[in-house]
This record gives C-alpha cells, structure tokens and sequence, in this order.
C-alpha cells in the first residue's frame, strides 16, 4: 500500500539484518563520530535518534528513531518510527487537548441546557466547529507529513548506508 494514501501519520517499520546487536549499535555509534554535515546521530543503549540538522531542518523535518533487539546471537530485529520534531508533536497535542476540553465543556452545558429546556443552538455550534477544527488538524498535520516526505526518504537511506557499511 501507497505510504501516502494510509492513515497513519506516524510510519513505522521493521527489519532483520544479519548483523549482531552490538556491532549494528557501533556501526552507528562510528558514524555519529564521524561528524555528519546534515544529520544529529544520538545512541542510548539500543534506541538511536537520526535527526536533521542545520540549514536543512524545517519545522516538519521528520526524525527516525531505531530500536534494535537481538533477534539471536548474529541477527538483530530493527523497529524504526519516523516522527514528527517533538516540538510540533507536543504542540499539536496541546491543540488536541484544547478542543477536546472546550468540546466536553460545550457538550455538558448543551446537555444542561437541553434539560433545562433553553436554547443550545450556540452549543451545538461551538461543537460542530471543535469536530471540524479536529477534522482540520488531521489534514496539516497530512500536510506536514507530506512537505517532510523527502527528508523521511534521506533519513531511510542515511540509516541503510549505516547498516550496509
């Protein structure tokens, strides 16, 4: 299935490489030491960040977070997130939980008011705009992903030109 015709803002994958957890987790470890111009490499343990940095960063740059589990001795199982930078992140769920608050908000005083049979036109208003305010940060946050899609394929060839190395 087409990457950008899914759901999901958040793509994840998974791969098996023949290569021992240690050894795949120094790899990346030398590459960081290396000083790459655009990228940030940062391992703890077996989770590695690879984020964009400089001149290149935009706020919808993507990041690629890698967990590496030892599969066997010689074989390691990869599970990669791309993401959005933290900062966007955290501010679309501070969006979320506004409109989700004035939502429940709205949604008990049209109830209190339907009861108390008044008006609650006004309610019912302010919660059909919070629905299509939900609606409407779903497709920027498409958007985003979608301005960040070159980036997100940098990132998967800087993390399989670390591996194959």
């Amino acid at each position: 299935m087409d990457a950008n015709n899914e759901l999901r803002l958040r793509l994840r994958f998974y791969k098996d490489v023949m290569i021992n957890t240690t050894v795949l987790s120094q790899k990346f470890a030398d590459y960081a030491k290396s000083n790459p111009q655009d990228y940030f490499i940062k391992t703890r343990g077996t989770h590695i960040w690879i984020n964009i940095k400089g001149d290149k960063k935009k706020y919808y740059s993507p990041h690629l977070h890698l967990e590496l589990e030892a599969k066997s001795e010689n074989e390691t199982h990869i599970r990669g997130l791309f993401g959005p930078d933290a900062t966007l992140w955290t501010f679309f769920m501070f969006l979320h939980f506004i409109i989700a608050g004035i939502f429940l908000i709205f949604s008990g005083i049209a109830y209190s008011n339907s009861v108390l049979n008044k008006s609650y036109t006004f309610d019912l208003v302010v919660l059909a705009l919070m629905v299509i305010s939900w609606f409407l940060l779903y497709f920027i946050a498409k958007q985003i992903r979608s301005n960040g899609n070159d980036q997100t394929h940098e990132l998967e060839k800087v993390f399989l030109e670390i591996i194959e190395s």
